[in-house]
C-alpha cells in the first residue's frame, strides 16, 4: 500500500471517473485503474462498484476512502513540517471566499500579497460558506475567508476583521429622513434580502430577530447580488443592509442613501478558517498578516456587536 495509490482513490471517489482522475492526478487511466487494482487485490475488497455509472464506492471502500484521506493529509504535513522549519512560504495554496467578501477584500489585499509572497501559487474560488467548509473538510481547500464564528469542530479560525453592517435607505422609505439608524427600527418586512445560502443573509435575519418576530411566511424580494439589491433599492423596492467595505466606492449620489447604525454597530466577524490539522500554517500566517494590515485602515470602527452568520 501507498500514498500514491490513496491519492488515486481519493481522486476516484471524488470524480467517480476514472478518466477525470486520473487527469486530476497527471498520470494515464490505465496507470491509475493499475495501481487501484493492485490496491483492492492486495486488501482482497473492491474500493468501487464499477458496474455502476457513476463509479460509486462500495461500503467498505467508504471505509478505506475516510481512511485514506487521513492519511494523505498526514503524508502531506511532513512536506508541510520540512517548510516551516526551512522558513519557506511557497507553493499552491488553494483559498476560498465566500461571495459578499470576494469583491471588496480581493482587490484590496491580492496584489501586496502576490508581491510581497511571489513563490505562493493562489488558487482562489468563491464559494458559499457550505461548500468551503465541505471542502476544507475533504481536503480540496487549504484556507478560506468567511464570516464566522462558525462552530465547526473540524475548522480553526483566525478573526482578521469586524466589519460593520450598513443601511441603504432610499429616498421616501420610512427611515430615510433618520441620520443614524437603531438596530430596533429595522423590519424584515420591508427589507431586501439576498438569495438562501449566502451567509450575509443569515446574519440580517438574525439581527432583525433581535427585536421583532421573523415569518418565513412573509413576502420578500430576494436575489444573488450586492449590486442587484442596491439597485432594486433605488427602485422603492425597500432597504437594504450592505457589508461596510462593500459602500467605499460608491458614487456620492448612491452615499445618500446609506445610513450607518447607532453605536454599538451591529457587524461581522470575517476571519481566515482552515483545517484543524493546520497544514501550510506559514502561508496562512502570511495572508493574515498582509490583511490585517491592509483592513486597519480602511476600518476604523470601535463600538461594534457581533451578529452571528449561522441560521437560527
Amino acid at each position: 500500500m501507498t500514498i500514491t495509490q490513496l491519492s488515486y482513490v481519493l481522486a476516484v471517489a471524488e470524480h467517480q471517473n476514472f478518466t477525470k482522475a486520473a487527469s486530476k492526478c497527471f498520470v494515464t487511466q490505465p496507470t491509475l485503474s493499475m495501481q487501484i487494482q493492485k490496491l483492492e487485490d492486495q486488501l482482497d475488497i473492491l474500493i468501487f462498484d464499477r458496474s455502476k455509472k457513476p463509479i460509486e464506492l462500495t461500503e467498505v471502500g467508504r471505509k478505506i476512502v475516510s481512511q485514506a484521506r487521513n492519511i494523505v493529509n498526514e503524508s502531506n504535513r511532513i512536506q508541510d513540517i520540512v517548510d516551516q522549519q526551512k522558513g519557506f512560504i511557497g507553493g499552491e495554496f488553494k483559498l476560498g471566499i465566500i461571495p459578499t467578501i470576494m469583491p471588496t477584500l480581493l482587490p484590496m489585499f491580492l496584489k501586496t500579497f502576490i508581491k510581497k509572497h511571489p513563490k505562493v501559487k493562489l488558487i482562489i474560488e468563491e464559494l458559499t460558506t457550505e461548500e468551503i467548509i465541505s471542502r476544507i473538510n475533504d481536503g480540496h481547500l487549504d484556507a478560506a475567508i468567511a464570516a464566522t464564528p462558525l462552530e465547526n469542530e473540524n475548522i480553526k479560525e483566525r478573526v482578521l476583521y469586524f466589519e460593520p453592517f450598513v443601511a441603504y435607505i432610499p429616498k421616501n422609505h420610512r427611515l430615510s429622513d433618520k441620520k443614524k439608524i437603531d438596530v430596533s427600527d429595522l423590519d424584515i418586512e420591508d427589507m431586501l434580502l439576498l438569495e438562501d445560502g449566502h451567509c450575509f443573509r443569515d446574519g440580517v435575519i438574525n439581527l432583525c430577530k433581535v427585536f421583532k418576530d421573523h415569518t418565513d411566511d412573509a413576502f420578500q424580494l430576494e436575489s444573488g447580488s450586492i449590486e442587484t439589491l442596491m439597485k432594486l433599492s433605488n427602485e422603492g423596492l425597500g432597504m437594504t443592509l450592505l457589508p461596510y467595505l462593500h459602500t467605499l466606492d460608491v458614487n456620492e449620489k448612491t452615499k445618500d442613501n446609506i445610513h450607518y447604525f447607532n453605536s454599538p454597530s451591529p457587524a461581522r466577524e470575517v476571519s481566515v478558517i482552515y483545517h484543524k490539522s493546520e497544514l501550510k500554517m506559514q502561508i496562512i500566517e502570511a495572508m493574515q498578516d498582509v490583511i490585517s494590515g491592509i483592513i486597519r485602515g480602511a476600518i476604523t470602527f470601535q463600538n461594534v456587536e457581533i451578529i452571528s452568520p449561522l441560521a437560527k
